[in-house]
């Protein structure tokens, strides 16, 4: 317990410390000293609307009480983004990064063409032009996502993809004996089977595909991402290996001489 003498002085700080504190809640961080004034925003491919209402909606803010829930609740109507960072700079910059969802694949449905994220969400108002796949529907497209299903699973199997490989995709289709299959424009279809571990197995992929061994393979099947399998390889026709040398066989040795037997004549009687 301090002494009697310092405790006047303990309240006394005390007291200057919820006075600043009140001072602060109450009229700085509302006050027009920190008033927003300009607005810093990037990160948006296309939304000129989006971006006057971000705007419009950080300028009834200040720097010191930033009212994330208004800011994301512009973002209603945008299912393209996913986020919001934003930074106050005093005195009076707010600076706003919309971090947009990744597209996984287009859906395609006759002549309309729409983005569509991993889980299946359709990315309205994303600006379109990166080479990504196409998931080619019967029906017309959904209002907002894709439910369970086939559709969903190659969304998800695109989505799962490393940027660089999702680009050389051409489509993800499903068949009945190898499950889900990625096709490369001009490379070998990837096998994934399920969408279980898509991450391990689109590593392996990249891995098979990134080894020169691998080139003129037409599938690589990732289905075991710890036994990635490069088939369809053509075939080296390999010349026969010549026969070995043989020594050529000496040459026979002439048969000895064989002396003449003929007995002499006999003599004849006078």
């Amino acid at each position: 317990m301090p002494p009697a003498r310092l405790r006047p002085h303990i309240l006394a700080g005390l007291g200057a410390l919820a006075l600043v504190l009140c001072l602060y809640m109450f009229w700085l961080r509302d006050s027009s000293l920190v008033r927003v004034e300009h607005v810093s925003i990037s990160g948006l491919a296309d939304s000129s609307r989006l971006r006057e209402r971000l705007a419009q909606e950080a300028g009834t803010m200040t720097t010191l009480h930033v009212d994330h829930e208004s800011l994301e609740n512009v973002l209603a109507g945008y299912p393209a983004v996913e986020r919001l960072a934003v930074d106050a700079d005093l005195p009076h910059t707010l600076r706003i990064d919309v971090i947009e969802r990744q597209p996984a694949a287009y859906l395609v449905s006759g002549r309309s063409r729409m983005p569509v994220a991993a889980d299946g969400r359709l990315l309205r108002g994303l600006a379109g032009g990166a080479p990504l796949p196409e998931i080619k529907l019967s029906g017309a497209l959904p209002r907002e996502r894709l439910g369970p299903g086939a559709t969903l699973r190659r969304a998800e199997a695109a989505g799962a993809a490393p940027p660089a490989l999702r680009r050389r995709l051409s489509t993800v289709t499903e068949t009945r004996d190898r499950g889900l299959v990625a096709r490369l424009r001009k490379g070998p279809d990837v096998v994934l089977g399920d969408t279980r571990r898509l991450g391990a197995k689109w590593l392996a992929a990249a891995r098979v595909l990134a080894d020169g061994g691998s080139r003129g393979a037409s599938y690589v099947d990732v289905r075991l991402p710890e036994r990635p399998v490069a088939g369809g390889l053509p075939v080296q026709e390999t010349a026969p290996a010549p026969a070995p040398e043989t020594a050529s066989p000496a040459p026979a040795a002439p048969a000895p001489a064989v002396p003449s037997t003929t007995a002499p004549a006999a003599p004849t009687n006078p």
